[in-house]
């Protein structure tokens, strides 16, 4: 259907024609209805329309300035009339129209050009790793982009849109300044060394080559925790403990480099040391040291690294709860908790997260003075709780009735801890004193399967322990065992 719009003119020499915008034209029609006198502006008058006793006023000076300019009074009121209607509509539906146009741009690119549509509001957020995070993970949850980690041989200090092995832009490379703890005088020295020198061959070289009174300590183990010499170094811990190492054998390189220069002897060479020994960091470890420099954990989901025993527990996903009147399981890492005050006192807004969605989580009182110290960030945490539809959100309510720790969880699910011994290996008074600690820990009755050989033939044998020997089921008591006793396996059976 096609509308007709008739538009109204008049042929008035006294107004003069004005540029684009409000501001143009109401100093115009100013100046129109009473030659710059401010008793009167227009403007003023349509924006409390809504009072009858001002507008009448206000239409008897316009019609008066207006006939100072020659203007009958029945035009000067027809002129003031459509002032008002316009005032109506004119300023938020032009605004509209504006951000109409920008949102289709924007959507546009977004569909066709999502590599570069994300590189770019990644680089605008370069200082906001919370805006980062919400782009981050609409690109690759939502829109089908991988990220890839940031890199010293491949960053640039913004978000750059890279070709996959197939020549498709579908991948952005994390620029090195949206790294926490490096800045950017840093960053553009680690750029201007590579040009200069071509890639990085290994930590040592980087430091060597870089400018180290812009490229410090801090900044060292910023890069590291962020996993951009995993190139070079694949090895995050021990790249982490050769910092002092790397700038302490850089400072030396300088210091041969000025002798071999003073006195044109080149005979001396610098021979880089290994990389310090260091137990490797665990997963879990890996991700938070990412969390602290990037606001999130990058190449993994701290839940993912206890997923599959957790499931065990808590069956359903966040994203696929629904609404029941039986208690229901889930689980999560604590990535938020908000205090406040309801109808039933003091409460706790948890945010939980599962990798597949984010859940708001109500802890009550007393529930949460109970359970407040198992509720800190990057926490696994185990809800059981009732699930509501909420009518005025639209989502869904979730009211805890009980929250386990993960070794709480353990303790009060499992069944028994195994251990997979090797009968020629293990130490069993390394095993016992591993067991032993805190008391009031968490635990789990321990149940041994010994293996070995005696004569050429294999045997196992199983072996459960008594109610003074139970496993603390703390993590840390557990990669003890396995590291100490020479287990083979330490596992949950639920």
């Amino acid at each position: 259907m096609t509308k007709t719009l008739t538009l109204r003119t008049f042929d008035i020499p006294q107004l003069h024609k004005f540029g684009i915008g409000f501001e143009p034209l109401f100093e115009e029609l100013n100046r129109f209805a009473n030659q710059g006198n401010s008793n009167y502006p227009p403007h003023n008058v349509i924006k409390t329309s809504d009072n009858t006793v001002i507008i009448e006023v206000a239409v008897a000076g316009f019609a008066e300035g207006a006939a100072k300019n020659d203007i009958k009074p029945e035009l000067a009121n027809e002129i003031f009339d459509l002032m008002e209607k316009f005032a109506g509509y004119g300023f938020n539906k032009s605004h509209a129209a504006a951000y109409a146009l920008l949102a289709y741009y924007t959507a546009y690119l977004k569909a066709h050009f999502p590599a570069e549509f994300y590189a770019g509001n990644m680089s605008c957020a370069l200082d906001d790793t919370d805006k980062i995070k919400v782009l981050w993970d609409d690109a690759t949850r939502h829109n089908g982009i991988a990220v890839l980690p940031p890199d010293v041989n491949q960053s640039d200090y913004r978000f750059v849109p890279v070709a996959d092995a197939k020549g498709r832009i579908k991948c952005i490379r994390y620029g090195l300044g949206g790294i926490k703890g490096t800045g950017e005088g840093a960053i553009m020295s680690i750029l201007a060394a590579r040009q200069e020198g071509g890639p990085f061959a290994s930590l040592f070289d980087f430091v060597k080559r870089v400018d180290r009174r812009l490229v410090n300590k801090r900044t060292l183990e910023a890069l590291v925790r962020a996993g951009a010499f995993d190139a070079i170094a694949a090895d995050r811990a021990a790249a982490f403990a050769s910092i002092e190492l790397a700038l302490d054998y850089a400072e030396q390189a300088a210091a041969n480099a000025n002798q071999n220069s003073l006195f044109g002897d080149d005979s001396i060479a610098e021979q880089e040391p290994p990389l310090v020994a260091a137990v490797p960091w665990s997963e879990t470890q890996k991700l938070i040291e990412e969390k602290a420099v990037f606001g999130f954990s990058l190449s993994g989901h701290l839940f993912n690294a206890v997923k599959d025993e957790v499931r065990s527990m808590a069956r359903t996903p966040l994203n696929a709860i629904k609404p029941s009147r039986d208690l229901q399981s889930m689980a999560g890492v604590v990535t938020g908790v908000r205090i406040t005050n309801g109808r039933r006192g003091r409460m706790a807004i948890v945010m939980i997260d599962d990798a597949s969605e984010s859940r708001e989580v109500v802890v009550f009182g007393e529930l949460f003075e109970t359970v407040r110290e198992e509720l800190r960030e990057d926490a696994v945490v185990i809800v059981q709780g009732s699930v509501r539809s909420d009518e005025f959100s639209g989502g869904l309510r979730i009211t805890a009735e009980h929250i386990w720790s993960l070794p709480q969880a353990r303790a009060h699910f499992a069944k028994y801890a195994r251990i997979v011994l090797d009968a020629d290996r293990c130490d069993v008074t390394a095993l016992l004193a591993s067991i032993a600690g805190d008391a009031s820990a968490p635990r789990v009755r321990v149940r041994l399967e010994v293996q070995g050989k005696r004569s050429g033939a294999g045997f196992s044998g199983v072996l459960d322990l008594g109610e003074s020997l139970k496993l603390p089921a703390d993590d840390e008591v557990v990669r003890a065992v396995a590291a100490n006793a020479g287990a083979q396996e330490v596992s949950f059976v639920y």
